[in-house]
C-alpha cells in the first residue's frame, strides 16, 4: 500500500486582524498540498477578526479564540491543537503562494531531507500589490548548517521570515514552546532554538512567501518602549547563548559582537543601563562597541540638536513616510485591480 502523503497544520495566530485576514486564509486554502489542516487562533481581538475568520470555517478549517495573551501564546495554543506531520506558521498579514508547501515537501522527498531537515524558501515584501512583491537575496538563501546559517544572520543583519520556514513535527518538539516573555524578535529566538535542533537549512527557491510591511504597528516595532528594549536584548542575549554553544572561536566572537553593534541603535541613548551592559558583553566577545551611527538624514539634527531629538526624530519621521508609502502602494494596487496585467 502506498504510503499516506504527510499532513501539514497551517497554523496562524491573529489579533486585530480583520483587514487581511481573508487573503491569507484563502493563501492558505489555495495551498495545492492536499492534505492540510488550518487552524487559526483569535487572541483576544477587538475588532471582526473573529467574526471574518469564522466565515472560512470548514472541515479542515478551524478557528478558536482566547483572552489576549500575545502572538506566543496564540502560536502555542495553535500548536496543541494541530495533528500534522509538518507545521507551517503564518501570521493573519501575510501570504503563501500556492505551490508553497508542496513545492518544499517535493523537494524535501525528493533529496532525501530527514525529519530534522528545517525547510525555508524565497519572501518578498508587499504592502498591498503582490505585483509589486520585492524579493531581495541575503547570504541566508541557500542550504546552510545551523553553525553557518546563524553566523552569516548575525555577520550580515538578515533573517528569514517566519512563513518561510516548512519544520516536521518531530523538530517542532525538539525545539520547545514559543517564549512568552519576548515581546520583540520572538520569532528570530524561536528559530534559534528549531535551527540548533535541526540538521541543517534546506533552501526551497521555487517556493515563495509575502511579507506585508505593515511600519510602526508591526510587532517587531521597538520605538521607546522600555518592555521591548529589554526584551530585545533578552533576545540578542540569548541569540549569543546559542550560536556559542555549537561553536566558539574567533568568528563566532565576532559576529556576537556585530550583533551587538546592529543593535544598538534601539537602545541608544534612551537606555543607557543596556547600552552599559552591551558594551561590557562585546568587550568579553574581545570586541568593542562605538556609537551608533546616523543616516545623513538625522546626522545634522544630533549634530545641532543633540542624539535625544536626533533619535525621536528616526522614530517619528518614518511613521509619516510609511503613511504616505501606504497611501500610495494603495492607490497603486486599485489601479492594477482595474487593469490586470496578462502574461
Amino acid at each position: 500500500m502506498a504510503r499516506m502523503k504527510p499532513l501539514v497544520s497551517i497554523l496562524i495566530p491573529a489579533f486585530n486582524a480583520q483587514d487581511c485576514i481573508s487573503d491569507t486564509l484563502r493563501s492558505a486554502i489555495a495551498q495545492t498540498w492536499e492534505r492540510k489542516e488550518i487552524i487559526v487562533v483569535d487572541d483576544g481581538s477587538t475588532d471582526q477578526t473573529l467574526a471574518v475568520a469564522r466565515q472560512f470555517e470548514s472541515d479542515f478549517l478551524r478557528v478558536v479564540t482566547q483572552k489576549n495573551q500575545g502572538a506566543a501564546a496564540a502560536r502555542n495554543a495553535a500548536f496543541s491543537l494541530s495533528r500534522g506531520d509538518y507545521i507551517q506558521w503564518l501570521d493573519a498579514d501575510d501570504l503563501l503562494s500556492p505551490n508553497k508547501i508542496t513545492s518544499q515537501i517535493n523537494y524535501a522527498l525528493s533529496h532525501g531531507a530527514g525529519r530534522r531537515a528545517l525547510l525555508s524558501c524565497a519572501w518578498g515584501h508587499f504592502i498591498h500589490s503582490l505585483q509589486r512583491a520585492q524579493f531581495v537575496p541575503t547570504p541566508l538563501w541557500c542550504d546552510l548548517s545551523p553553525l553557518e546559517w546563524l553566523l552569516r544572520k548575525m555577520e550580515h543583519n538578515v533573517f528569514m521570515q517566519t512563513a518561510t520556514w516548512l519544520v516536521s513535527r518531530e523538530l517542532t518538539e525538539a525545539a520547545g514552546p514559543w517564549s512568552t516573555e519576548l515581546l520583540v524578535d520572538d520569532d528570530g529566538e524561536y528559530f534559534c532554538r528549531v535551527l540548533l535542533a535541526s540538521t541543517g537549512t534546506w533552501f526551497v527557491p521555487s517556493a515563495r512567501v509575502y511579507y506585508r510591511r505593515s511600519g510602526s504597528s508591526s510587532l517587531s516595532y521597538v520605538g521607546r518602549s522600555d518592555r521591548k528594549m529589554e526584551a530585545l536584548f533578552l533576545s540578542l542575549q540569548l541569540h549569543i547563548g546559542y550560536l556559542r554553544s555549537l561553536e566558539d572561536n574567533a568568528r563566532v566572537r565576532a559576529a556576537c559582537a556585530k550583533l551587538l553593534q546592529y543593535s544598538l541603535v534601539f537602545f541608544y541613548p534612551e537606555r543607557p543601563d543596556i547600552v552599559d551592559r552591551a558594551k561590557q558583553l562585546a568587550v568579553e566577545l574581545g570586541g568593542r562597541l562605538t556609537v551608533p551611527a546616523l543616516s545623513w538624514k538625522y546626522a545634522w539634527i544630533q549634530k545641532a540638536f543633540g542624539w535625544p531629538l536626533a533619535r525621536r526624530a528616526q522614530i517619528l519621521m518614518p511613521r509619516y513616510k510609511w503613511s504616505f508609502i501606504r497611501s500610495v502602494d494603495r492607490a497603486l494596487s486599485l489601479i492594477d485591480k482595474q487593469h490586470p496585467q496578462h502574461e
